[in-house]
């Protein structure tokens, strides 16, 4: 799909339900910043996409809330621990202060592919606790990430599944099933919030 069809696709389902945009749930690596196939450890390990951290306080200036959902499996596979997970946010978070911005709800899965939890994605656990902490619906709440995961995960509570093409999203989209065809796709964060703040 062409990078100008969230605008109208995303206002279709908003004319719709009569809303506007309240909320945007951010997948982290990949999307916010760069992923590593040896796993993001440490504040010294993470690093943000050009442009991501304006975006992101682009949509605060616009009045919409920002939650970041992430699967951290790193700790299950002991390369690293809560205490650096949390540092690892800190810096996510001063970092974009720094800019203008700030991000409501972080929830992140600890767990590995085998441990049999709900909330690694692509199950629904991470967005539910967000819709628990945040208090807004998720029906229609954009989700932008760079994983068939992230985008299975929107679906299951009813969000607007986004794709970028940072992180893993080149190959994701070259690899969505027919019930992902429709996916919005952008070349990172900021482009599909371009999109978003065109329609807000």
């Amino acid at each position: 799909m062409q990078d100008d069809s969230v605008a109208s696709l995303v206002s279709e389902r908003r004319v719709e339900r009569g809303a506007k945009i309240k909320l945007v749930i951010l997948d982290r690596d990949g999307v916010i910043n760069y992923d590593s196939e040896d796993y993001i450890k440490s504040p010294e390990e993470w690093h943000p996409i050009p442009g991501s951290l304006e975006a992101i306080a682009r949509l605060n200036n616009a009045g919409i809330s920002v939650a970041v959902a992430t699967n951290q499996s790193a700790v299950a596979r002991g390369l690293c621990d809560l205490e650096d997970i949390n540092a690892i946010h800190q810096e996510l978070r001063s970092r974009l202060s720094a800019v203008g911005g700030r991000i409501e709800v972080i929830a992140f899965c600890h767990h590995g592919p085998t441990n049999g939890c709900d909330c690694r994605k692509p199950l629904p656990g991470l967005l539910r606790e967000i819709r628990r902490r945040i208090g807004f619906p998720l029906d229609g709440t954009p989700m932008i990430g760079d994983s068939r995961r992230d985008l299975e995960a929107a679906l299951g509570v009813g969000a607007q599944p986004i794709l970028v093409r940072t992180g893993n999203g080149e190959k994701t989209e070259h690899q969505l099933p027919p019930l992902l065809a429709d996916v919005p796709v952008f070349d990172d964060l900021s482009a599909a919030v371009d999109a978003l703040l065109e329609q807000a």
